[in-house]
């Protein structure tokens, strides 16, 4: 059950998007709005599929953009709400060539008891219908922010009847005068933000010079003058305990002299004897 209130569109994508599938008579997605041609004796809007609800919902939008009225006899810009049965519905038509706002709900195209005032481009900038589930409301406002309702009806049977089954549609039509448009934007939505792509020519009011900074990485190949051969040292440290034994004797009869032979004689000439043997 798609609400109403959740059909949102800014029109700033430059596409007419899949929700107004049903649009006729050559719109166009144009400057970040919805434009309606206005062809003396065609008829051209957009409009949705019929998959709708308007029960308990709201829907709003602006009017930025009007047709002049020229020569024509039957100007108009319409924000209609449709059944499923035709020329029944609930909406706004702002009627160019009397310069009055008409706040209607049509059965076979027509409503005695519809309300109209004098046209305000600033305070009737902004257009709303809501449904409660008792009465629909058509409301207006300068900003999108602050309302003021202008008329309020019982709720039609249809509105209920027709859930899923509404669709909206906003159309223009002239019966003569020059061709020219209206525009419609910001459906349920305040927001208009936008990525634009565009060409430009941009000029520059001097020349600018860039010094380029070199750098540069480098491989190398490294060959060695003489070959170093590492040689190992081997270093040990020990801890040694040293037993002796010995024994100790006297010799009773003097030095020892087992071992030595003494030859004992007159001096010969030629020895010099020194001390201290003299």
């Amino acid at each position: 059950m798609p609400s109403l209130s959740t059909l949102v569109d800014n029109f700033n994508d430059s596409v007419i998007g899949p929700n107004w599938g049903d649009s006729y008579g050559g719109v166009t997605e144009t400057g970040g709005r919805a434009r309606v041609p206005l062809v003396a004796g065609a008829y051209a809007g957009y409009q949705t599929g019929r998959a709708w609800t308007l029960a308990g919902a709201s829907i709003y939008l602006k009017t930025p953009t009007l047709p002049a009225a020229s020569t024509g006899t039957d100007v108009g810009v319409h924000f209609m709400i449709t059944s499923p049965v035709a020329g029944t519905g609930i909406g706004f038509k702002i009627n160019r060539v009397t310069n009055r706002l008409r706040m209607q709900s049509n059965v076979d195209y027509f409503d005695a008891g519809a309300i109209e005032l004098a046209y305000d481009a600033v305070n009737h900038l902004w257009l709303r219908l809501r449904e409660d589930g008792t009465n629909v409301y058509w409301d207006t406002s300068p900003n999108g922010s602050t309302w003021t309702n202008r008329r309020t009806l019982a709720t039609p049977a249809w509105v209920t009847a027709a859930v899923d089954q509404c669709a909206v549609d906003l159309f223009c039509y002239r019966d003569a005068g020059v061709t020219d448009y209206a525009e419609y934007d910001n459906v349920n939505t305040l927001a208009d933000g936008a990525v634009y792509t565009a060409a430009a020519t941009l000029t520059g009011d001097g020349a600018a010079t860039a010094t380029a900074a070199f750098a540069a990485i480098t491989g190398a190949s490294l060959t060695a003058e003489d070959q170093l051969d590492a040689q190992a040292r081997l270093t040990a440290q020990a801890e040694a305990a040293l037993t002796v034994d010995s024994d100790l004797g006297a010799e009773p009869a003097g030095s020892d002299t087992g071992d030595v032979d003494f030859a004992v004689s007159r001096p010969t000439s030629g020895w010099v004897v020194s001390a201290p043997w003299r």
